[in-house]
């Protein structure tokens, strides 16, 4: 396994000062003390070191939550990345990177428990504390499972460490893995308070997850489990009514700097800016335009959502743009193109223009002068803009590599249609309250759409790729349906269009220079040139064996049981909370 004792230990014990209640949230990080003896003695000092929970150990799992989330399920174009050709080996450093972070979040959240449980803080402030340390440990765990499959449990760190076991841990069976989640959620159920604000978690953001874990398991045998699919359904209901949350009226609203506080976004990476290095988001440097901000630290106009996404949203960027149907509002505040101006992004510039930031010195002096996504769209959600919308709306500056925009991980919309799949799939596709969901996020995407009266499975799978697109999460609804449905998750991978447009620049240049827009021009040497997409470059080789992405090498090579068959264990009697 990646994280060996030092590592272990030395994420446990990074602690220091936050807030004291779940009235707000952390406006700084944890800072770090390796002391942890005389702690956890105060509520203060509780909350500050399951505040560290919220943002860093995640920090390593950055690039590998898009990479396998977006670019390997076929909703982002990467280059040559190994996650767009199926081509991902142990070797692979993102996929190291993430293995650490997901390891080092279950290390910290075991044993910060363990001590604010011994601690001396109010009992209300420990049982919220230890609370947010399982859900935490959980969504680790949930990522780590439907990553790659059977993987050993961790549930007590000390005991481990102290017997000399540690990287001796067998891989336990997927269906094992996520009772073991469940149980860890029914705890954190138990523990956290009915509601808090501005971020914090409580017992409807743990039964949120709870619903898609029941969703996702409810495959895993290979059979669809009728008991997992009701209590997905009986829990997503749950928060739909009793949550006290509401879907944003703008689904743009959610993604701006604005958007931290939205709460749709019932968990989230809540990121910060500071002198702690892993604090900070880091997604707009890999995602954003060069020049998009004053630090230097942008280089993601190389890449860009798929053809085969802006495909599911209708949208095809041959078409005129003076003609281009746009009818969902999710397009733009997922990806923007030829004609796009995003407001909340450069708002001190009157907002972010796209062709003028490509061709425009005047509005960008960074401006290239060719259009280089290959694609011809650039990712919107993740992006803060400059330093100026971070000050405005936060108060503060960025940095480079750094802003403190959050990232939701699990939004109130996503349950919503949790609900419905689970009673699509129950065969109640008429059911009134799963149309009155389904209905509710489609109609806020196009508000003139017309109510469902009947719902298939086809219709929450495409809504699903359309509402969450580019959160890192369309991967692990391939894995989900593969349990039991593999040869269809192949054959929609398999017919994907992933591949890249040849000459945009040409006619992106032509079109902002004359107003005209063609496909045939001209280049620099008089030649014509079509712009087309790419229909040589072989679909990927996708097999059944794809689901389960290899551990890295270093797992491999600290815990070699890795390499053996998984084992059964019946986690309910080998451990407790």
């Amino acid at each position: 396994m990646k994280i060996n004792k030092i590592k272990i230990l030395m994420a446990a014990s990074v602690i220091g000062l936050g807030l004291t209640s779940c009235e707000d949230f952390l406006d700084r990080p944890t800072e770090d003390s390796y002391v942890a003896g005389g702690y956890y003695k105060t509520d203060a000092e509780c909350i500050a070191a399951v505040d560290y929970l919220y943002n860093s150990p995640w920090y390593d799992f950055q690039r590998g939550f898009f990479k396998v989330g977006e670019v390997l399920s076929g909703n982002y174009y990467w280059g040559s990345s190994p996650y767009l050709n199926f081509s991902l080996n142990s070797n692979d450093e993102d996929l190291r990177n993430m293995s650490y972070s997901l390891w080092a979040v279950n290390g910290h959240s075991n044993v910060v428990r363990k001590y604010i449980e011994g601690g001396g803080a109010s009992q209300a402030i420990k049982n919220q504390t230890m609370g947010e340390c399982l859900l935490w440990k959980a969504m680790a765990y949930f990522y780590l499972v439907r990553t790659f499959g059977d993987v050993p449990i961790v549930h007590d760190n000390a005991d481990m460490i102290s017997s000399g076991t540690y990287n001796e841990q067998p891989k336990v069976q997927k269906a094992d893995v996520y009772e073991y989640i469940v149980m860890t959620l029914e705890k954190a159920i138990e523990l956290l308070p009915e509601h808090c604000t501005e971020g914090r978690l409580d017992k409807y953001c743990a039964k949120g997850l709870l619903a898609k874990v029941y969703l996702t398991k409810a495959g895993v045998s290979g059979q669809l489990n009728s008991n997992d699919l009701q209590m997905a359904a009986t829990l997503a209901k749950d928060v739909i009514d009793n949550s006290g949350r509401s879907l944003e009226k703008n689904y743009a609203d959610i993604f701006k700097l604005e958007g931290n506080k939205s709460p749709e976004n019932m968990i989230a990476w809540r990121w910060v800016v500071s002198s702690q290095w892993t604090s900070q988001n880091t997604f707009q440097s890999d995602l954003g335009m060069t020049g998009m901000d004053e630090y230097g630290d942008v280089w993601g106009e190389w890449g860009g959502p798929s053809v085969d996404l802006q495909d599911a949203f209708g949208f095809n960027v041959l078409d005129d743009p003076s003609t281009r149907p746009d009818v969902d509002t999710r397009r733009k505040a997922t990806m923007m193109t030829v004609g796009d101006v995003i407001p909340y992004l450069w708002r001190d510039k009157g907002g972010f223009d796209y062709m003028r930031f490509e061709y425009d010195k005047d509005y960008n002096s960074a401006a290239w002068g060719e259009h280089r996504s290959p694609t011809g769209c650039n990712v919107v959600k993740h992006l803060y803009g400059n330093n100026a919308d971070h000050v405005t709306v936060l108060g503060t500056s960025a940095a480079r590599m750094a802003s403190s925009l959050c990232t939701p991980i699990l939004r109130l919309a996503d349950i919503y249609l949790v609900f419905a799949e689970a009673k699509v799939l129950q065969g109640q596709g008429t059911d009134a309250d799963a149309l009155k969901a389904f209905n509710a996020v489609r109609q806020r995407a196009i508000p003139n759409a017309l109510a469902a009266t009947s719902l298939t499975f086809d219709d929450v799978w495409k809504e699903r790729r359309l509402e969450l697109a580019c959160e890192g999460d369309r991967w692990y609804d391939f894995v989900r349906l593969a349990y039991y449905n593999p040869d269809r998750a192949i054959s929609e991978l398999k017919s994907q269009r992933r591949n890249q447009y040849w000459n945009l620049n040409l006619t992106f240049k032509n079109y902002y220079q004359t107003g005209q827009w063609l496909l045939e021009n001209k280049d620099d040497d008089g030649n014509a040139q079509n712009t087309t997409y790419d229909e040589d470059t072989p679909a990927p080789n996708v097999t059944v064996n794809s689901f389960t992405i290899p551990f890295p090498m270093e797992d491999l090579t600290f815990n070699p049981l890795l390499k053996e068959d998984a084992i059964h264990v019946d986690v309910r009697e080998a451990y407790q909370y």
